[in-house]
C-alpha cells in the first residue's frame, strides 16, 4: 500500500508531509514506478535516480509558480506522478494517453516541452529573464540537467550567457556518469575528479568561473540535505548550481547493475527485476543491418570510421567499436560537433558513417549545409528511427527528414525498402562517391531472414519495378513499401496496379518517371514522411516541370505533429496501414 503516496495528488497535498516523512514517499514513489514500468513499458533509470530530487524540488519551491524545466524529460516520471497525473499514469505512451516527456499541453506543471536533450537552461533563463523584466525578482526558475546532456554544445552556449546575467536560475546538474550509454569525454572525466577532490571543486571549479554560485557535490538520494541546500539557494540571488550526485537505476539492483539496459528496459519482474523476454524475432533489426554491415566494410577498408553523437548502442556502432575502437567515436550529445567532425574526417580521405537518429540530425541542419553539401564532402549519413518511432511520441518521429534533406544541393537521399537494399548502399557508399549521402531506415525488424548476401552495388539515381500494371502506379520510397504490396495484395483486382520502389528521394529517378507518367493515368506517392515538401512534392515538382497532367495523389504524413502510440495504431490513425491504402487505391 502507498499509504503517503495515496493522499498526494498535486504539490501541495506534498508539501502538507513532515519531511521526516519524505523518506517513505520515496520508498513508495520509487514501487509505484517500478509497478507500472514493469507492465506497461518506457524509461525507468533515469526515474528511478531522481526519486529525491523530484520530492525535494515540489516540496521547497511552489510549483508551478515556480518554473522547473527537466532537460530531455526521461526522467519526469516522478515529477508527473505528483503533479496530477497518477492515476493516468498507466497511459504513459500510449494512444491517446500521457506523453512520456514533459508536453505544456499536458499540464501547467510541464513548463517547457522537451525531448531532445541540452535545452533546459536556455529555457529556463529565457524565463528568468522575462519574469526580471515583469519586474517578479522573487520567482524561481530551476532547470535540471543530466552530465551528458550539459556536455552538448547548446547547454554550454547558455551557461555562458546565464553566467552573465542577473537571472534568479538554479541549474541542478543530476551527476550519474550516464545518459543512455555511459557518458564520455573530457567534462565527465573532470566532473569524475571533482567527486573525490574537494579542492578541484572549491577553488579550480569550471562552473565557478563562469560566475555561477556553486555547491556541492552532495548526495541526491539524502533528502534532508537535499532539502537544507535547496533551501539555502531558494535565498540567493542571480545564477546558482547544485552539483548533485545520483545513481542512474536507485531502488531495483538490476537496474543499478546493467544501467544501459534499463534505460528503457521492456517488461520485468516488478520483484526480482528480471526482464521478462520476449519471443525471439526471425528476423533482424534494421540498426543491427547496419552495425553488423559497417564492421565487415571496415575489414576490408581501413579508411572506414564510425561516429556516432552518444548512440552507440541505440545505433548498434557498438559492434564497431568492439571491433576498432579506434575507428570508433563516440561524440557525446554533440550533433553538430558530430557532422562537422566528420566533414573534417572526409576532407583527409576517411569514410566516415556518421550515424544519428532522424529526429536528432535536425539539431545538425546548419553542419549538413554549410560544412558538408557546400563543400561536397563524402559523409555517409546513416538516420535511423526515420519515420514514426511509435511510443516516444512526436519529439521522437524521424518524419521530416525527407523534406528537409532533399532541398540541399550535392545531397543524395536514399530509403532501402528492405534490409538487403540497406546493406547494399552501405557498400556502395564506400566505393568512392563524391557526393555527401544520406541514408534513411526505420526503427524496428526487416522481414528477410536471410539477408546477408554477396554485396551488389546500387546505380544512384535508379528506382526498380516490384510489380506491374497499366493503369495505376503507386511510387513508395523506403519501408512503407510492405504496406503498398500488403494493400495490393488485398484488393479484389490488383491486375492493373504497378508498384515501384523508387529508393532515391534525390536524385529521382527521371527516366522511370517518364515512363511511368506516360504509361499510368493515376499516381500515387506512399512516404512515411511529412506531405509538405517531402517525396511525393518532389514527383509533384517533376510533373509540372514535364507538363504531365495526370491525376497525383499524395500520401504520407499529415502537416500536424503526430502523438505518441504503437506505429500500427499511428499508421492506423493517418491512413497508412495496409487497409487504409487498399481503400485508397480501389477507389482510384
Amino acid at each position: 500500500m502507498h499509504t503517503l503516496l495515496d493522499h498526494i495528488s498535486n504539490p501541495k497535498d506534498l508539501r502538507k508531509l513532515n519531511p521526516i516523512q519524505l523518506p517513505e514517499l520515496a520508498k513508495e514513489l520509487r514501487e509505484f514506478i517500478i509497478d507500472i514500468v514493469a507492465t506497461k513499458e518506457g524509461h525507468l533509470g533515469a526515474s528511478l535516480g531522481v526519486v529525491e530530487l523530484t520530492i525535494a524540488l515540489h516540496y521547497l519551491f511552489d510549483t508551478p509558480n515556480d518554473l522547473l524545466v527537466w532537460d530531455v524529460g526521461h526522467q519526469a516520471y516522478g515529477h508527473k506522478i505528483l503533479t496530477g497525473r497518477k492515476t493516468v499514469f498507466h497511459t504513459n505512451r500510449r494512444l491517446n494517453g500521457i506523453s512520456g516527456f514533459p508536453s505544456r499541453k499536458e499540464s501547467p506543471y510541464d513548463t517547457f516541452g522537451v525531448g531532445h536533450s541540452s535545452t533546459s537552461i536556455s529555457a529556463a533563463l529565457g524565463m528568468a529573464i522575462a519574469s526580471n523584466l515583469k519586474g517578479n525578482t522573487e520567482k524561481q526558475h530551476i532547470a535540471v540537467i543530466g552530465d551528458a546532456s550539459l556536455a552538448s554544445g547548446m547547454a554550454f552556449e547558455a551557461l555562458n550567457h546565464a553566467g552573465v546575467s542577473n537571472a534568479n536560475l538554479l541549474i541542478i546538474l543530476n551527476d550519474n556518469a550516464i545518459g543512455i550509454d555511459p557518458s564520455v569525454g573530457a567534462l565527465k572525466e573532470y566532473l569524475t575528479r571533482v567527486k573525490t577532490d574537494r579542492k578541484l571543486a572549491a577553488q579550480n571549479n569550471i562552473i565557478k568561473a563562469l560566475n555561477f554560485d556553486y555547491s556541492g557535490p552532495i548526495d541526491g538520494h539524502n533528502l534532508p540535505k537535499l532539502l537544507a541546500e535547496l533551501a539555502r539557494l531558494k535565498g540567493v540571488k542571480g545564477p546558482k548550481f547544485l552539483h548533485v550526485i545520483t545513481t542512474k537505476g536507485k531502488g531495483l539492483q538490476q537496474a543499478e547493475d546493467d544501467q544501459v539496459t534499463y534505460h528503457a528496459p521492456g517488461k520485468f519482474d516488478k520483484i526480482s527485476g528480471e526482464r521478462i523476454q520476449k519471443v525471439a524475432s526471425l528476423y533482424t533489426k534494421y540498426q543491427d543491418v547496419f552495425g553488423k554491415t559497417i564492421v565487415e566494410l571496415a575489414a576490408n577498408n581501413e579508411n572506414i570510421v564510425g561516429i556516432t553523437p552518444a548512440m552507440l548502442t541505440g545505433s548498434s556502432l557498438k559492434l564497431m567499436l568492439e571491433e576498432f575502437p579506434k575507428r570508433t567515436f563516440d561524440v557525446g550529445i554533440a550533433e553538430q560537433h558530430a557532422v562537422t567532425l566528420a566533414a573534417g574526417m572526409a576532407t583527409q580521405g576517411l569514410i566516415p558513417y556518421c550515424n544519428i537518429y532522424s529526429t536528432f540530425l535536425q539539431r545538425a541542419y546548419d553542419q549538413v549545409i554549410h560544412d558538408v553539401a557546400l563543400q561536397n564532402l563524402p559523409v555517409i549519413f546513416c538516420l535511423d528511427r526515420a519515420g514514426l518511432v511509435g511510443e516516444d511520441g512526436a519529439t521522437h518521429h524521424g518524419v521530416f527528414d525527407l523534406a528537409y534533406l532533399r532541398s540541399i544541393p550535392n545531397l543524395i537521399v536514399f530509403a532501402p525498402s528492405t534490409e538487403i537494399e540497406l546493406r547494399n548502399i552501405l557498400y556502395t557508399a564506400q566505393l568512392g562517391l563524391k557526393s555527401p549521402i544520406a541514408i534513411r531506415y526505420p526503427r524496428g525488424t526487416g522481414e528477410i531472414i536471410d539477408w546477408q548476401k554477396p554485396f551488389k552495388e546500387i546505380e544512384i539515381g535508379k528506382g526498380v519495378a516490384l510489380k506491374k500494371g497499366n493503369k495505376i502506379a503507386i511510387l513508395s520510397i523506403g519501408t512503407i513499401a510492405r504496406n503498398v504490396s500488403t494493400a495490393i495484395n488485398l484488393m479484389k483486382d490488383p491486375s492493373e496496379i504497378a508498384h515501384f520502389d523508387m529508393r532515391f528521394v534525390k536524385p529521382l529517378d527521371t527516366a522511370l518517371l517518364h515512363q511511368i507518367f506516360k504509361s499510368h493515368t493515376t499516381i500515387f506517392t506512399v512516404e512515411d514522411g511529412i506531405i509538405k515538401g517531402g517525396f511525393g512534392t518532389a514527383v509533384l515538382e517533376f510533373a509540372s516541370e514535364n507538363e504531365y497532367y495526370n491525376k497525383v495523389r499524395v500520401l504520407g504524413i499529415p502537416d500536424n505533429f503526430i502523438t505518441h502510440g504503437s506505429i500500427s495504431e499511428l499508421q492506423n490513425k493517418i491512413g497508412l496501414d495496409p487497409n487504409s491504402l487498399a481503400v485508397l487505391f480501389s477507389k482510384a
